[in-house]
């Protein structure tokens, strides 16, 4: 368990959380994040992440990231940031493992089709998703629906990426984060917690760094494309001089793994200084200050948006990665389509959902259980609804 005394004045203390929805005993052994980050790494929803790619399908081999392993690696860093940053290291953590927890299978292809599905329905969204996964989809506890997770990551969980509403050009709120804001006030109009922003920004970091590494190893660009991306190039050009004779996959290791040092010194380095300009003196005060504690500098900024447009254009949009886009495509397509028009083909748990053929309770029963779905038991489930020789 963190000490208190540890904890900085901003930080989110275990014992002053604002608490969980339903009531329960506190754990005599752990602390109320403590406790979350144990019941998101015991869901169902976690063990799926196993089989859920972000760019490539499953079958393209073992050595690529998932989004378990992505979100591993984000509890690495955020836990790192926030030991130096005297931040309560089991909230960012708790976090950093429940962040991707809505996504579909496929990755982003597999939700666009779902947001299109849907859309007359009230569409989707993977990360109000999350918040319906650990709020009502999960069934692990006779007494509630859901994981009954504290305030406070159900805060972070809803509000990383900043405030949901109270700016001008807010977009509307994604239907279940509407449903859910009617039975819990998550101050939907301020920031949320530095250590929500702090997992935020280690999501940007291994997001970006674990595609260099698998847009490499996989063909999709070459070490030469990268010289002219900036901190990218001058990296791997350092690791060059240094050692001429380095092996290819070390050249890529080693270029890696001092670009994560980089960026992560510059988010200490950005999110002290904004600290210490501010001055907070309880996690209230970071939530009211109006703009974001954690950040990286001007200069990393620009250097993030570059990589981003460069793996845009080099990776995401790369020929082989549209074909298996478009795969992906058809295959969540079809499936909402079937299993709309016939939720009698659906599994009985899920039928007890439904409201009929194209029904609205059906519409969202069908889109649960796709974006529930891993890669290969989509693929598996395609075959046995769409092909007449397999069994059903």
């Amino acid at each position: 368990m963190t000490a208190n005394g540890f904890l900085a004045p901003y930080a989110c203390h275990p014992d002053q959380s604002r608490g969980r929805r339903f009531a329960e005993a506190e754990s005599e052994t752990r602390s109320p994040f403590q406790r979350d980050r144990d019941r998101i790494i015991h869901s169902e929803a976690f063990r799926k992440l196993k089989y859920k790619t972000q760019v490539f399908v499953y079958h393209e081999g073992d050595n690529y990231r998932t989004r378990l392993t992505h979100s591993l690696e984000v509890s690495q860093i955020a836990r790192s940031a926030c030991r130096v940053l005297r931040l309560n290291e089991d909230l960012a953590e708790a976090l950093a493992l429940a962040h991707d927890l809505g996504h579909t299978p496929f990755g982003h292809a597999g939700e666009d089709v779902l947001q299109e599905m849907t859309a007359a329905v009230g569409g989707f969204d993977h990360n109000a998703q999350s918040l319906r996964i650990v709020t009502k989809l999960e069934r692990r506890y006779y007494e509630f629906e859901g994981l009954n997770l504290t305030w406070e990551t159900l805060e972070g969980l809803v509000k990383h990426n900043g405030p949901l509403t109270g700016f001008t050009g807010a977009k509307p709120l994604p239907l279940a984060i509407q449903n859910y804001a009617q039975k819990e006030d998550l101050e939907l109009a301020s920031y949320a917690s530095a250590e929500a922003q702090i997992a935020a920004l280690a999501d940007d970091i291994a997001y970006n760094n674990h595609d260099i590494d698998d847009g490499l190893r996989a063909g999709l660009f070459s070490i030469d494309d990268l010289k002219d991306v900036p901190l990218v190039g001058p990296v791997f050009a350092e690791v060059k001089r240094e050692h001429p004779d380095i092996d290819p996959s070390l050249h890529i290791h080693e270029s890696v793994r001092r670009l994560i040092g980089l960026m992560v010194v510059d988010l200490l380095d950005e999110t002290k200084r904004r600290m210490a300009e501010a001055n907070p003196q309880s996690p209230d005060e970071i939530r009211a200050l109006g703009r974001p504690i954690a950040s990286f500098s001007e200069e990393m900024r620009a250097n993030d948006r570059a990589l981003k447009r460069f793996l845009f254009e080099h990776m995401y949009r790369h020929y082989k990665v549209n074909r298996m886009t478009s795969k992906a495509r058809r295959v969540v397509k079809d499936l909402y389509g079937l299993l709309v028009s016939e939720p009698q083909c659906l599994p009985p748990e899920w039928q007890k959902l439904c409201d009929g053929p194209q029904g609205q309770a059906t519409a969202r029963a069908v889109a649960d259980y796709i974006a529930g779905m891993t890669d290969r038991f989509a693929l598996d489930e395609h075959r046995r609804l769409f092909d007449l020789y397999d069994k059903p």
